[in-house]
């Protein structure tokens, strides 16, 4: 999944943005409006963390936002702002939970991990193809019940392919999934993910395939399927 962090504060913000990469997010975290309103046009998210007071404006300007005539991503107010009116505030104007600094990074998480919950929400919570199962909230990955543990880039990988129900994901995509905005995409590092993903299923039974289209990407199929 992936998520847009507008945060002003420097230290805050990697602090953040690092905490929700280690629980399986891409994290596009920003600092301003401007680059806020630049990244929603360039990318679709499944939810905005917003902090209200920034150098060019306010974050509750980006309730509703999505770029590109894209269904608008929910919304986490996440700010110094702790009274009762600045709370009815930002809910009134869209916002689906609304969070006081200082606060709790496993707070955020939770309240994160509700919001994508709720009906209505883009994302589809429950996938599977064959044996296997995925939770894209709690991230993780199941064979007939069973857990399997998966690296952070193979779990991405595979909740892009799961999403496209057999199509064809093309490289951009994937890529764009396993980086953010602000990332270098190193060479062969999709190839290697994947490589190791189709590693793990095969091992684990998993029932699917993964299969390479040369030179456009990858699909992800029960070993049913034809091609």
């Amino acid at each position: 999944m992936r998520i847009l962090l507008l945060e002003d504060h420097q230290a805050m913000r990697s602090m953040t943005a690092a905490y929700l990469t280690e629980r399986g997010f891409v994290v596009d975290a920003v600092g301003t409006i401007e680059a806020a309103k630049a990244a929603l046009d360039g990318a679709a998210y499944d939810a905005m963390i917003l902090d209200l007071g920034l150098p060019d404006g306010e974050g509750l300007s980006l309730l509703g936002a999505a770029g590109r005539g894209r269904t608008p991503p929910p919304a986490l107010i996440l700010t110094a702002r702790d009274s009762l009116a600045d709370r009815i505030e930002g809910l009134n104007a869209g916002a689906d939970d609304y969070m006081a600094k200082p606060f709790e990074l496993d707070e955020l998480h939770a309240r994160l991990r509700a919001i994508l919950r709720r009906p209505g929400v883009r994302a589809q919570v429950e996938l599977g193809l064959g044996r296997l199962s995925f939770d894209t909230i709690s991230r993780e990955v199941r064979i007939d019940g069973r857990p399997l543990d998966l690296r952070r880039r193979e779990t991405l990988v595979l909740e892009t392919l799961l999403a496209a129900r057999g199509r064809v994901v093309v490289r951009d995509v994937l890529e764009d999934r396993l980086y953010g905005y602000d990332q270098a995409v190193t060479p062969n590092a999709l190839e290697a993910a994947v490589s190791r993903l189709r590693r793990a299923l095969d091992e684990a039974g998993a029932g699917v395939r993964v299969e390479t289209r040369r030179g456009i990407g990858y699909a992800l199929r029960a070993e049913t399927d034809r091609a």
